[in-house]
């Protein structure tokens, strides 16, 4: 390992060099990967189109609460924008995956 202020070798693992005393900073952990979140209507929790809750799914809120949300922006902006911003976003968002079905579970057990 080389001291970060000196440049000398040190033992590796050392917190601190044994020429100059400067403090080793310890390399940092490697960040897990973040799952990618994508914009989609949602393909079973809709009313209409599947549009609120597919907001709902992405900025991670209930379902009912973006509904109603998007129920007084639309009246409170005057009909139109809240009308038109659903019928953009439900032809331009697309509609996600189905989750895959349970795995059947054998006669006899409990689910977990």
């Amino acid at each position: 390992m080389i001291c970060t202020n000196c440049q000398r070798e040190i033992a590796p693992g050392s917190n601190f060099c044994y020429y100059c005393g400067a403090r080793q900073s310890a390399p940092a952990p490697p960040r897990p990967a973040m799952a990618q979140r994508y914009l989609m209507r949602s393909a079973t929790n809709k009313r209409i189109a599947g549009v609120c809750a597919g907001f709902a799914d992405y900025f991670g809120l209930d379902a009912v609460l973006t509904r109603i949300l998007w129920v007084l922006l639309t009246f409170f902006t005057g009909v139109f924008p809240g009308v038109i911003i659903y019928i953009v976003s439900w032809l331009i968002m697309p509609v996600a995956p189905y989750p895959l079905p349970a795995a059947p579970q054998p006669a006899g057990e409990q689910p977990r």
